[in-house]
């Protein structure tokens, strides 16, 4: 059923818990797990000079791509495809989707409502609603 399953990954315990869903998936189908951090560039002021700060957050979003490649592998799940991109978090998950013909989506949510939902955004929420393949999300852990 499925044969690619994309994690979206930004580190949080949310994405652990989503990890775990997606590495059973994975065990189960026998299917290729890719996961994808998305350093968001877009966040800082357009007269800072950023071109430090994001390769620090690259150096995090490989650290913690090669993490999670680590646990698929320690849990008998071939090695992940890892990647680190620069842009809108939400776009450029809706591209490598397309571009890497996912079958399914894993992400964590945190599961705002309200107000904080709509001052913060949801990037998982926008994946959901746009994206052509399945996505499946994982709720943080209850309070």
């Amino acid at each position: 059923m499925y044969t690619r399953i994309l994690l979206p990954t930004d580190g949080s315990e949310t994405t652990d818990r989503a990890l775990e869903h997606a590495l059973d998936l994975a065990g189960r189908y026998d299917a290729e797990l890719h996961v994808l951090y998305v350093v968001d560039a877009t966040v800082f002021a357009n007269d800072v000079e950023t071109g430090t700060i994001v390769e620090e957050f690259e150096t995090m979003g490989n650290r913690i791509v090669d993490k999670t490649s680590q646990q698929a592998a320690d849990a008998g799940i071939e090695p992940a495809r890892t990647t680190v991109v620069r842009g809108t978090p939400h776009e450029r998950i809706l591209e490598y989707i397309d571009e890497n013909d996912v079958d399914l989506v894993v992400m964590g949510t945190h599961g705002r409502t309200g107000l904080d939902r709509y001052l913060l955004g949801s990037v998982t929420e926008k994946i959901v609603r746009l994206s052509d393949a399945p996505v499946l999300t994982v709720r943080e852990s209850s309070r």
